[in-house]
């Protein structure tokens, strides 16, 4: 054995170990977070009592009963749908090979939106399935058009005109939501002026079941593909010539994509920059290879919308942030940061 051969396999060897010391980090700040998102609110639950609603649960605490039936489904809403955007996230960037891409900024989620008030306002579907399914619909239709409008006539994608595609597509959806919600009922326009703000406020364990089924279907729609975006990542020719199936790997991913986002957004609202994040944590930890990329983006993803929603409940105790206007804080200066080094790394 040569000794570049035993000096790649130490190198291989110390990557595999910082992954797993990442993962097992990751995976026990995830969990001190959701216990202290049980315990956060504007009535404190103390720590102990929320062990005790977890495991002896007692219908007549009161306590017991905030743990157990509404913060413990908004926390579970908070991972599956962070863990859902995440992986979306680190689909689309591999896909379109433009590291701004994520389903908020490419109007995915204002598809998803559109199609859930649709639903409830003109055709009084309320059930979180239906709603789900509109939402799966709305984030395809919306991906299919950005895509569209983004090609660079033969060369493909071009990642510039991409986001000014997802821009445009966004403003437009956008004012066709504002449309039906000013002319729905007074009801109607209360419950979605806070669920546009990408609440949580309102998260029920039916959203959960149908969360956790959606979450596995585009992981295992992406699990299925994974080899081929590795081989893709390198460019079409490549790819191909490596015996990935470009059309078939579009079409397990956007399966994915719409499937994880539409589920995410029915169920918090159009909760943005938590997909572009994400991936970009999870490459600086794993490295080029995703099928260590899109675990850790749902794993960071789930943290920053868990820790985003505790946050909201504490900033302005007692009363209210919702999720998406604190990923918006948070993400903002972030993308513009990667703007930045977009641009830089195209000179």
């Amino acid at each position: 054995m040569t000794s570049a051969e035993v000096d790649r396999r130490a190198v291989r060897r110390q990557r595999q170990r910082r992954r797993r010391w990442w993962l097992g980090t990751g995976g026990a700040a995830l969990a001190c977070l959701a216990l202290a998102s049980l315990a956060i609110g504007s009535r404190p639950v103390p720590p102990r009592i929320v062990l005790d609603a977890l495991f002896a649960y007692d219908p007549g605490n009161d306590l017991h009963l905030v743990v157990r039936e509404v913060r413990l489904p908004r926390m579970l809403t908070a991972l599956l749908s962070g863990a859902g955007l995440g992986y979306a996230g680190a689909l689309m960037q591999a896909l379109t090979r433009n590291p701004l891409a994520e389903p908020g900024l490419l109007g995915i989620n204002w598809g998803a939106a559109t199609a859930v008030i649709i639903a409830v306002a003109l055709f009084g579907l309320t059930g979180v399935a239906d709603t789900m399914v509109f939402a799966a619909l709305g984030a395809g239709f919306a991906g299919m058009a950005v895509f569209l409008l983004g090609r660079a006539h033969e060369t493909g994608v071009d990642p510039v005109r991409l986001l000014l595609a997802g821009a445009g597509i966004s403003v437009t959806l956008g004012a066709l939501t504002g449309i039906i919600i000013l002319n729905a009922s007074p009801m109607v326009f209360d419950d979605f002026r806070i669920w546009m703000a990408g609440s949580l406020e309102r998260a029920r364990f039916e959203a959960v079941v149908v969360l956790a089924v959606s979450l596995a279907a585009g992981i295992a729609a992406s699990v299925a593909s994974v080899d081929s975006l590795n081989a893709m990542a390198l460019g079409k020719d490549l790819g191909q010539a490596l015996g990935a199936d470009p059309r078939r790997t579009w079409l397990a991913a956007c399966l994915a994509v719409m499937v994880l986002t539409g589920a995410a957004t029915a169920a918090t609202g159009p909760i943005g920059f938590v997909g572009l994040i994400a991936p970009h944590l999870a490459r600086a930890v794993a490295g080029p290879d995703h099928r260590w990329i899109l675990p850790f983006s749902g794993l960071f993803a789930a943290l920053l919308l868990l820790a985003a929603d505790s946050a909201g409940r504490v900033i302005v105790a007692p009363s209210e942030l919702p999720a998406g206007i604190v990923t918006a804080l948070l993400g903002g200066p972030f993308f513009i940061v990667t703007v930045r080094r977009f641009r830089m790394s195209r000179r």
